[in-house]
């Protein structure tokens, strides 16, 4: 199978390769434009294999997409590439929906044309995967889980910019028979994520003898799932996936943002103990929470265990020494990030905005 991957050097899209790549039978065009969170370095043990190819490209750009298209002749897409984090939607929204909606208008666009050429036989096995978020279904109380069915209720533009390209999605298939299959995930990490993210920021502060800083009393609630579980389900719902349906894909770890980083903080301590801090509670420092906070995330992955038998590998505990040792192990990856892209500063306060 011959598989397109827009976002290849990101977080979730490297996993991707790295696995599909690893796969009998599978041949692999990584489509990405590398800004700031795209880094060759997470492909760099694939990246003489024969069925890996990459292309630095970015997804707004018809013309370019249509001649790797035509050349490549893809059996398949898998959409992830996207601006991500809800800080940086809030402080400049703009390369969100450019990325996320025209972006993903652009490839819909060049995907149907390219479909609709097709012999039937190769008609028959086409798909468009696009993956998603669980941000797009808004915040939920203290009860309840978010299932395929939950309607969509986005509150930052980074879930908007997502909300919007699913729909777009949708409307592809509805509209033009595109034969799509949407998933949408929770929280995730693991090692080469960004450090913006939660899990790597506050291990690396950690390291350097910085404080922790947490939103608000740190109670929002998120579901965790380890990026290795995700890139697995995402190649099940690839190939085994009924044609315009809805995957939730959850990691079965719902915890606090507090309990995150206290659990972030032991583990340092046990791998790394002489860091700076003797204990959390002269470790974390509290700080304004960010606009529109959601207040909690869990998904329901029963459609995935039942439909497709997928279930995560990964517990939080194993799954977070796993990725904190990778950080502490990897210096010479996360390094040159801090030195050269982002030093850890606070990201998402809409500073002038919300004052204002």
């Amino acid at each position: 199978m011959k598989v397109i991957v827009t976002g290849g050097a990101g977080f979730i899209g490297s996993a991707v390769c790295r696995l599909m790549t690893g796969l009998k039978g599978y041949e692999v065009l990584n489509i990405d434009k590398l800004t700031y969170a795209g880094d060759l370095r997470t492909l760099a043990s694939i990246s003489e294999r024969d069925n890996y190819h990459f292309a630095h490209q970015d997804i707004c750009n018809r013309d370019a997409i249509i001649k790797l298209f035509d050349e490549f002749q893809p059996d398949a897409v898998m959409h992830l590439a996207a601006e991500s984090h809800v800080d940086r939607s809030i402080d400049g929204p703009a390369d969100f929906i450019q990325t996320n909606v025209v972006g993903t208008f652009t490839l819909l666009d060049v995907a149907r044309a390219y479909f609709d050429k097709l012999p039937a036989d190769k008609r028959s096995k086409f798909r468009f995967h696009h993956i998603s978020t669980d941000e797009v279904y808004g915040s939920l109380g203290s009860e309840g889980l978010f299932t395929e069915e939950t309607a969509y209720a986005p509150t930052s533009p980074y879930s908007a910019s997502k909300a919007s390209s699913d729909h777009l999605v949708q409307a592809w298939h509805h509209t033009y028979g595109l034969p799509i299959v949407i998933s949408n995930c929770s929280n995730n990490y693991g090692p080469y994520q960004f450090p913006e993210k939660l899990i790597p920021l506050m291990a690396l502060n950690l390291l350097h003898g910085k404080k922790l800083p947490v939103y608000g009393e740190g109670l929002n609630t998120r579901d965790w799932l380890h990026v290795e579980d995700h890139a697995e389900a995402l190649v099940k719902i690839l190939t085994e996936g009924r044609i315009g349906e809805k995957y939730n894909v959850g990691g079965c770890n719902e915890l606090t943002n507090i309990d995150v980083v206290k659990r972030i903080f032991n583990t340092v301590q046990e791998i790394v103990p002489d860091i700076s801090f003797e204990s959390f509670d002269e470790a974390v420092t509290y700080v304004k929470d960010r606009p529109g906070h959601d207040w909690r995330y869990a998904i329901d992955p029963t459609k995935m265990q039942n439909e497709l038998g997928w279930k995560p590998k990964y517990d939080f505990e194993t799954g977070l020494r796993q990725t904190i040792e990778w950080y502490v192990n990897n210096r010479e990856w996360w390094e040159p990030i801090l030195k050269n892209k982002y030093a850890g500063e606070r990201l998402g306060s809409a500073k002038g905005q919300a004052d204002a």
